[in-house]
């Protein structure tokens, strides 16, 4: 049994510890300054890609402190394999999660109240009980730890809400914070010390991101499933991850790969507790075992020797594939990765954007995030240097990437990117990538014909690229951050700064030409609606979910899916468009209406009298707006001079239904009276016999 760990009389030796309870002789580049800091008790900020290390970097000194350190993570694989291993190695180690068995909490929680824990393991959402705190101050907690602080976020890949608790935590507690990740940017990192730190600088170390071990590798979606099953093959025996966008996947993935002779199985946040622990023993204990797991639920096992990660899907953003990616080879020996990508991933992408719930800019921040990841899949050159230069890092080409082993072959595509963004400005930045290549190939569709967009001078002026390589041209565009859509505006697409050179003709732009070529055809779903429409019904999505959390009921009870499709096609500009379409009764059209309406026209629904809105998608409707125009001309007479006189809306609103013929048939109507019939009957009845 190895030496046990130093008492709380004192601060230990760093490098002893290292030696005598991790087994290591030294550090690895950049540990030892982030130790000594954390041991010292300064707040620290520490950057280091996954495999660099970080986990040691808070439990050495943690066990060369006095005291109870707080470690808070999100993935409950990874807290229960790091307590495990700290176990082993001699470490009084726990973890709270609610993976847990009654048992392992009252072990836990009687190790904790004999002060016996070095280090506690907490999920975020414990946070939000006060119980907690009395909790970890009557255990002498000296340190905060927090593991994957990226999450902390709101505009990273993966924001967790409770995240946002630990500042206030460690204000209360008055503790030394150390937050670590392997993930974060400028602006995430600046978000990172705002939320834990309260602005309070600390020490930030920037261990880098380079994982030269790793192979990186894209592929153009072509019978995915046969692609994947081709790379698992020619690694047969090794341990791998694939990463699936669905939990569907990760079953159906699991069993093609049993099928094909290897040990595989799923892993997905829907699993019982006890099923997760088994595909996590599994994956610790046997050599070869494959594991089809959910991107959102994410892995977190801690395995150093995993040779292979595959995406079968495009992940959510270019942070998220560094970090998925990053299970692979932590060992340091060759690794290889592989991400498949299609229109239907970049598709299902800008959709969960657009569905959210988060503010404009946040959308817009995430769609950019988005665009640097298809520039990644559509790079011209070295994969490794995009990448690395995205998070501030400059290297010479790696020679180990699959750009570096096969160059794609590249043109001149200038002119094309020209005509497009011309396009694009012709119609004020307001339509989608489908109507402007309705436009640029000259197909007159009833939107190009309704919009007069066939008299441009840029209608048929891409006729020498057909639909689907425009599309691969858009979607470059995209990768190189020339275009990005706009989330206020239903996906429109916009010119970002650097497109503008290149309009002018003063930039050239490079264009690789396989992605032109047309792939093997394979059945792809059908899609709910048009391309052109899918970014608004997207933003109806997100606005029915946010009344149907409101009013806590299903979100089909506010409106079926194809209500919110008839919406999208239509596009309704008025209460009474809407009350034309199906699924939209009067209680709905009051109770909801508005909200959708200022959805589709981008705007707030103009004021409307309850009477008037009562009429909504009715004949009677039009009537009245007319009877109210009229009686405005006339309230003070024909000459503007005489006594201001009206009739209510509910006397409108009778006439607009009955519509009376003749003068005496009108003075019948409740509210009018000799004086009205006067002054406002010829002007009513005009606009009746007119209707």
């Amino acid at each position: 049994m190895p030496p046990s760990p130093p008492s709380d009389a004192g601060t230990a030796d760093p490098l002893r510890v290292l030696r005598e309870v991790f087994g290591f002789s030294a550090f690895r580049p950049g540990q030892a300054e982030i130790v000594e800091a954390v041991a010292a008790g300064e707040n620290t900020l520490a950057i280091l890609p996954t495999g660099g290390g970080k986990s040691l970097c808070y439990q050495l000194p943690a066990l060369c402190r006095p005291g109870l350190t707080i470690v808070v993570s999100p993935l409950i694989a990874l807290m229960r394999d790091q307590v495990r291993a700290l176990t082993e190695a001699g470490v009084e180690a726990g973890a709270l999660t609610s993976a847990n068995t009654e048992e392992e909490t009252d072990a836990v929680l009687a190790a904790l109240r004999e002060r016996r824990l070095k280090l506690l393991y907490i999920a975020p959402e414990r946070l939000a009980s006060g119980a907690t705190e009395r909790l970890l101050r009557q255990a002498d907690a000296t340190l905060i730890a927090v593991d994957e602080a990226h999450c902390v976020s709101q505009w990273g890949h993966d924001f967790r809400p409770d995240y946002l608790r630990i500042g206030a935590l460690r204000k209360s507690l008055g503790l030394p914070l150390a937050a670590f990740t392997a993930t974060a940017d400028e602006e995430t990192r600046a978000e990172i010390v705002t939320r834990l730190f309260e602005g309070e600088q600390p020490r930030l170390f920037l261990g880098g991101f380079d994982r030269p071990n790793l192979h990186l590798a894209f592929q153009p979606k072509d019978n995915p499933r046969r692609q994947i099953l081709a790379f698992a093959a020619a690694r047969k025996g090794q341990s791998g991850i694939v990463y699936c966008a669905s939990r569907a996947k990760t079953e159906s993935l699991a069993a093609a790969l049993r099928q094909d002779g290897h040990s595989a199985c799923h892993y997905h946040g829907a699993m019982e507790a006890g099923e997760r622990r088994e595909v996590e023993r599994r994956f610790q204990q046997e050599d070869g075992l494959i594991v089809a797991a959910t991107i959102a639920f994410g892995m977190g096992v801690d395995k150093p020797d995993i040779r292979w990660v595959a995406h079968a899907d495009l992940p959510k953003s270019i942070e998220g594939y560094y970090q998925e990616i990053g299970r692979a080879g932590r060992d340091g020996a060759p690794a290889e990765t592989l991400t498949l990508y299609g229109p239907d991933d970049i598709r299902l992408r800008r959709a969960q954007i657009d569905e959210g719930m988060a503010p404009p800019e946040r959308k817009a921040a995430d769609h950019a995030r988005l665009n640097t990841l298809l520039g990644l899949a559509e790079a011209l050159g070295c994969r490794r240097q995009r990448l690395l230069r995205y998070f501030g890092e400059e290297r010479e080409p790696c020679g180990n990437c699959d750009l570096c082993d096969r160059p794609p072959e590249v043109f001149d595509g200038t002119e094309a990117v020209r005509k497009a963004l011309s396009a694009m400005l012709r119609t004020g930045e307001s339509f989608g990538s489908g109507h402007l290549i309705d436009i640029l190939t000259g197909n007159v569709t009833d939107k190009v014909r309704a919009r007069r967009h066939d008299d441009l001078p840029t209608f048929g002026v891409g006729r020498d690229y057909d639909r689907r390589q425009w599309q691969a041209i858009f979607r470059q565009m995209m990768g190189l951050d020339l275009v990005r859509p706009d989330p206020e505006r239903h996906g429109a697409l916009f010119m970002t700064d650097p497109a503008r050179p290149v309009l002018r003709g003063e930039a050239t732009v490079d264009l690789r030409r396989d992605a032109l070529r047309a792939q093997t055809s394979r059945p792809v779903a059908k899609a709910l609606v048009s391309e052109e429409d899918a970014p608004l019904l997207s933003a109806l999505k997100a606005k029915r979910r946010a009344l149907a959390e409101a009013a806590r009921v299903p979100a089909y009870v506010i409106f079926p899916d194809r209500t919110l499709i008839e919406i999208a096609e239509r596009r309704p500009g008025s209460l009474d468009d809407m009350a034309g379409i199906s699924g939209i009764g009067a209680k709905k059209l009051e109770r909801y209406g508005d909200a959708f309406l200022s959805v589709v026209t981008g705007a707030a629904a103009e004021e409307m009298h309850p009477t008037r809105r009562k009429l909504a998608g009715r004949e009677a409707g039009s009537i009245f707006d007319r009877l109210e125009a009229a009686q405005r001309d006339l309230v003070r007479g024909p000459d503007g001079t005489g006594k201001y006189l009206s009739c209510t809306t509910s006397t409108l609103r009778q006439i607009a239904e009955r519509r009376p013929a003749t003068l005496s048939a009108l003075a019948a109507v409740p509210g009018m009276g000799e004086m009205k019939v006067e002054r406002f009957g010829d002007a009513f009845l005009t606009v009746l016999v007119a209707d």
